[in-house]
């Protein structure tokens, strides 16, 4: 009788495999769900705070009654909130964050160090993550020629209009032809103020990049 009853209190060991697999389904879920909304959670409500911080700043420093022309913007240090970007098209706006890695995309939208600044003639390079870390550019997709891209500065807002929709081109992520001053010609001198839109591609983890692609076709100071 004793031998039974510890047969019976003995636990299967597939039992154990079950259990031990469901615990890692529910800690990786957990993770993932921590990725893909908690960070983005987080983000958004550090975007919308520098971005109000940023208006706050330029009302209380308004540039020159006579503005320089094109209007002067200092280089911002890497890693500080430069800017705001509004896309009425995909109802988006945040915070223009000068660098693009891992921490600079995770407050809102990355400059290219390097690249031309907001209104300058050249090319004026972004990134923002399409999932997770408040994936500013998640519906960049749904952008067609003609939509608007503004930028907006402490000395002036610049208005950029796409000439090429980010769905309608793809590269590799070290394609870095784009960010050149004209993007595929680097031998080129620039005589336009350019804009160039970058972002994943899918919404898992691959080397397509998504690229669109803006002309400056107005500035206007405050």
């Amino acid at each position: 009788m004793k031998a039974k009853r510890e047969d019976r209190r003995r636990v299967s060991p597939l039992l154990v495999f079950a259990a031990v697999l469901l615990a890692g389904v529910l800690i990786a879920g957990g993770a993932l769900a921590w990725y893909v909304w908690g960070t983005t959670a987080i983000a958004i409500r550090v975007a919308e705070r520098e971005a109000t911080e940023l208006r706050a700043a330029w009302a209380a420093s308004p540039p020159p009654v006579a503005p320089s022309e094109p209007p002067a913007i200092d280089p911002p240090g890497l890693g500080h909130a430069a800017w705001v970007l509004r896309i009425p098209a995909i109802d988006g706006e945040w915070p223009v964050i000068a660098g693009v890695d891992g921490d600079e995309l995770a407050r809102g939208v990355g400059w290219y160090p390097g690249s031309a600044l907001p209104g300058q003639v050249g090319n004026f390079a972004v990134a923002g993550h399409r999932i997770s870390h408040g994936e500013p550019f998640r519906r960049l997709l749904e952008l067609k020629v003609g939509d608007e891209v503004i930028v907006e500065t402490g000395a002036a807002t610049f208005t950029y209009t796409l000439v090429s929709a980010p769905g309608d081109l793809t590269v590799q992520a070290d394609d870095s032809w784009v960010l050149d001053p004209v993007p595929g010609h680097p031998d080129e001198v620039p005589t336009q103020a350019l804009l160039t839109l970058t972002t994943a591609e899918d919404l898992v983890t691959t080397p397509d990049r998504a690229v669109g692609f803006g002309t400056l076709t107005k500035t206007e100071t405050p």
